[in-house]
């Protein structure tokens, strides 16, 4: 018995590894910043360069234990430490690493600094140590608080933004920002009255209400059929003709009235004998804000 519950553990606990491990492969690499002079500060208000990692998946997915590195030949040259829950990456969200050489400093500081005069590898490895998740070359000469991030977050090209027309340096947040909304200013630009939103709202409403009439009648429909059948059954009868002319399942709703009052006063509870009057004495807690000293008054004396 104890082999077997061993047995079930272990498997749980291989299937939770698993899980982990596919749930880190959608773990992207997604913007990186080498110059950081008026850009985005940490918890310490200094600026440094750093590196942003994107969930992929709509799963929850903890980055600990993997490893950050700048340096193909050493995999596990950073590796995130367990035990903090800030690394538990929620589905489609970001994780910002600073790239300052000062892991003293807390778990998002790495001990390694990025060479804004030279490439950049950055590689995202496993647990393990072995399995590269993710990796990206930041090319040298990117000028002063420009990033180096995908088109979209955890898919596309890579680009430069800081400009205007290239896009905003967006650290925690989405690559792509959106100034406007599209589908807004199409809709007033074809219905400025707004007639059509009316029209279309109106429409849903009474679209719902009438499926929800023909769902209750069909539910209705389908209770007659089956309470006939039933009354068929115990009256012996097989034949629907027969059925019908002696009304069974058409009984009106006061007989269904009536059986329900009757069973309602069954199952009220009474006292054994009905001509003694049950008194049961209400205990109430004592409080100041009904207490009759405070409202009661002293008497005038008549002179």
């Amino acid at each position: 018995m104890n082999k077997k519950i061993l047995g079930i553990f272990l498997l749980a606990l291989c299937m939770v590894s698993l899980a982990e491990a596919q749930g880190r492969k959608g773990l992207r690499i997604n913007e990186v910043l080498i110059v950081n002079e008026t850009n985005y500060q940490d918890d310490y208000g200094c600026q440094s360069a750093w590196i942003e990692l994107f969930n992929t998946t709509f799963g929850t997915v903890d980055v600990r234990s993997c490893y950050l590195t700048n340096d193909k030949n050493n995999p596990k040259k950073y590796p995130i430490p367990k035990g903090d829950v800030l690394t538990e990456m929620p589905p489609r969200q970001h994780l910002l690493f600073w790239a300052d050489g000062m892991p003293s400093r807390g778990t998002f500081h790495v001990n390694f600094t990025l060479d804004p005069t030279k490439d950049n590898w950055i590689g995202l490895y496993d647990a393990n140590g072995r399995d590269l998740i993710d990796s990206v070359t930041v090319p040298a000469g990117i000028p002063a608080d420009h990033s180096y991030a995908r088109a979209e977050d955890g898919v596309g090209h890579w680009v430069i933004k800081g400009d205007d027309g290239s896009g905003y340096v967006t650290p925690s947040t989405n690559n792509i920002t959106l100034d406007k909304n599209v589908k807004i200013e199409m809709f007033s630009e074809h219905d400025p009255f707004g007639v059509g939103m009316a029209i279309m709202a109106m429409a849903i409403v009474f679209s719902g209400l009438l499926l929800l009439y023909l769902l209750f009648r069909l539910i209705g429909q389908i209770s007659v059929l089956i309470k006939k059948r039933n009354a068929m059954r115990v009256h012996g009868i097989s034949d629907k003709e027969e059925a019908k002319e002696k009304g069974f399942g058409q009984e009106s709703g006061e007989i269904y009235a009536a059986i329900s009052m009757a069973l309602y006063q069954h199952l009220e509870v009474h006292d054994v004998e009905d001509t003694i009057l049950t008194i049961n004495k209400v205990k109430r807690a004592y409080s100041p804000w009904n207490s009759k000293i405070y409202s009661l008054r002293e008497i005038p004396h008549k002179k």
